[in-house]
This record gives structure tokens, sequence and C-alpha cells, in this order.
């Protein structure tokens, strides 16, 4: 990639990050000021991994999310106000307000939806790359999920399952070391946890999650891989969550000098450090990026909350 080509992604990078960051940052106000029903598990500090990793995606590709899922809507393009609704309850917002944060979805944008439950996307998202294997129709999954998960049998399953299948399937840990309380590092014994790849025969690697240009290129490799027909990837992404597990959680569990050494190593500042942005083009991006996210602001908490005779509505049981 040429520096001009850097430079063109490198704003569209920075466009994401900080859009997602000033979203994190909005939704916790809305939490502070008791708008917000239930809790949100905020991705500040992991805006790399989403930015980079959809980065690398077509528009028809699919992506699974998890709890901590608002950072992948926001890089895969989803409605900001239609987020921001669904995540105050709001009728308007991508569920009619019944999803929440922790259920937040934009089929339109190939998301299949974040979920509550710790590993409960990654079998979603083999099933999706199933489909596709099935029909030929190119697409490609991408799975999120987060260090804890793989220590559940929801992964063990499914890498087994598309590892045996070569399904077109890429599956991104995003690990920041911290499942709710519970330090990764203290319930395994390799901590390198792409390591788990070498038992189902599909490459495995680890990486930077802080920096997107890292993320992007580890991604794109693994994505044309998929989309050729020669399996999954599991890839590392190492990373760290500025809050704690939710905006409920002070994280006073963690190390206050780990937590500040990874501040200091955050993305957004990691992009700056490059150079390939001038400060008047930041400063023009965080401007733009403002207005849109005060523009979601006001629409989520100007919008309707659903009408009782719609508590039954759009459920379905099997």
């Amino acid at each position: 990639m040429d520096k001009g080509d850097m430079k063109k992604q490198a704003s569209r990078f920075y466009t994401v990050m900080y859009r997602t960051r000033r979203f994190e940052e909005e939704v916790f106000e809305f939490y502070k000021r008791g708008l917000m029903p239930g809790l949100a598990h905020l991705y500040l500090g992991e805006e790399a991994i989403a930015a980079g990793a959809c980065g690398a995606l077509n528009d028809s590709d699919y992506i699974a999310s998890t709890h901590r899922g608002h950072g992948h809507l926001v890089a895969r393009g989803a409605d900001l106000n239609r987020m921001m609704a669904e995540i105050l309850g709001k009728a308007t917002g991508y569920s009619k307000g019944k999803g929440g944060s922790m259920h937040i979805m934009a089929m339109d944008k190939g998301i299949l939806g974040a979920n509550g439950i710790v590993g409960g996307g990654i079998p979603i998202a083999v099933g999706a790359a199933y489909s596709s294997k099935l029909k030929q129709d190119g697409k490609v999954t991408v799975c999120f999920f987060g260090d804890s998960a793989t220590n559940e049998g929801t992964f063990h399953e499914s890498l087994n399952m598309a590892s045996a299948w070569d399904l077109p399937i890429v599956f991104i840990i995003e690990n920041n070391f911290y499942g709710i309380s519970v330090d990764i590092r203290s319930v395994t014994k390799e901590n390198q946890l792409s390591k788990r790849s070498v038992g189902y025969g599909i490459p495995g690697v680890t990486i930077d999650g802080n920096d997107v240009f890292a993320v992007y290129d580890t991604v794109k490799t693994a994505v044309e891989r998929a989309r050729k027909g020669d399996g999954p990837t599991l890839i590392e992404c190492l990373t760290y969550r500025w809050q704690g597990h939710h905006v409920g959680d002070p994280g006073t569990y963690r190390p206050e000098s780990e937590v500040a050494d990874w501040r200091a190593k955050e993305p957004i500042i990691n992009l700056e450090a490059l150079k390939l942005l001038s400060q008047k083009e930041i400063d023009a991006i965080r401007a733009s990026v403002d207005a849109e996210i005060k523009e979601a602001c006001i629409f989520a908490e100007e919008s309707p909350y659903p009408d009782v005779s719609e508590a039954m509505t759009d459920i379905f049981v099997a």
C-alpha cells in the first residue's frame, strides 16, 4: 500500500474509530443520567478491531457480534440514530426498543445480532457460513467474541465444525484479558489463545488489536482465504477495555498501572502518531462526527417509547 492509499485508509479508520469512541461516550452519559434501561458493555479502547476488521469485508458479508457489540455496528455503517434509540429502548430503534444494548442488530448491514450469552454468537456465525457454502454465494462471516468465550463449549464445537467443513468464516478473539472480573491468564495454561487453532488444523495468529492497520491486513488475508474456499482462521487481537465489564462495574479488580499502560497505547493515539493525517484533517473528522453523534442523541431522546400494545408483537417461539 503506497502512502496515498494509506492516507485514505487512515482517514476512514480514524473516522470509524472516533465515531465509535464518541458513540460509546454518549451511551455512558445516558446511563449516568438514568435514561438507559439495563446495562451497556462499552467498546471504549477496542475501536481498532471493529474498524480494521469491518474495513476488510464486502457489503454482502455477515457479522456475528457479542454483548460488547456497539463498535461492530458502528464500523459496519449501521444507522446511528436507530442504534442510539434502540439502546434507550425507543420505538424508533433497530428492534423497536425491545433488544436494547446487548441484543442490538442491523440485518440490513449483514449483522446477525449482538448476543447476551457468552459465546452465543459463535454457532450462529458458523450456521451463516454453512449456509453460504451450501448456496455458494461467496459471502464470508466474521465472528467476534471475547477471551472468556474461548473456554466455552460453543467455541470448540464451532471451530471443529468450521474446520472439518472448510467453512468461509473468520473467528476474531477480542482479548481484553478480563471476563467480567476474571483474568483470562489465571484460568488458562496457554495464554496465547490463538494457539488453540492447532487442535483444529486451521491457521491461528495473535496481533496487536490496537493497531488498526495490523487488524485490517490480518483480517483481509483471512477473509480472502475463506472466500477462496480454504476455510477458517482464528485471529487473536490483544486489546483492553477502558471501563469495567459494563457501565455499572468500576473495574477496580484491575491494577491501576495496567489500565494506565493500556490507555497510553490506545488505538486513536496510535493512528495519530503515524502522522498520516494533519491536525486540520483530524479536527475536521472530529467536528463532523461530533455533529452526527449529537443528532443521534437528540433523535433517541426525543423518540417515543413503544406503546404497551406492542409488548407481545415480534415474539417468536419455536
